[in-house]
């Protein structure tokens, strides 16, 4: 899948993540923001990264502002802002939940 445009999905409330993904050419570069990004920083971009890979996407700039979200969160705002940004929100892929 291609980015279409920049869109965003979550919140900056506590337990939550803001995931904004827009156009990129040099693969998925990931912007992380977060208080625990010593320890749990790279687990965060591998969650990302397999989520935006499981729908085809390869090509990605994302800014992801953490606030203690847990892998299942991070996973659903990833595939949230993908599918928006994809313009492919009303067709969900439901094989990679």
């Amino acid at each position: 899948m291609e980015i279409k445009s920049t869109a965003i999905a979550g919140t900056l409330e506590s337990s939550d993540i803001q995931i904004t993904i827009s156009k990129n050419d040099n693969g998925i570069e990931i912007d992380l923001d977060s208080d625990v990004s010593k320890i749990f920083g790279k687990q965060i971009k591998k969650v990302i990264t397999s989520s935006l890979n499981s729908l085809g996407i390869e090509n990605a700039k994302v800014k992801a502002v953490d606030q203690g979200a847990l892998d299942c969160v991070i996973k659903a705002r990833t595939f949230a802002a993908a599918q928006r940004a994809t313009g492919t929100a009303e067709e969900p892929v439901w094989e990679v939940f």
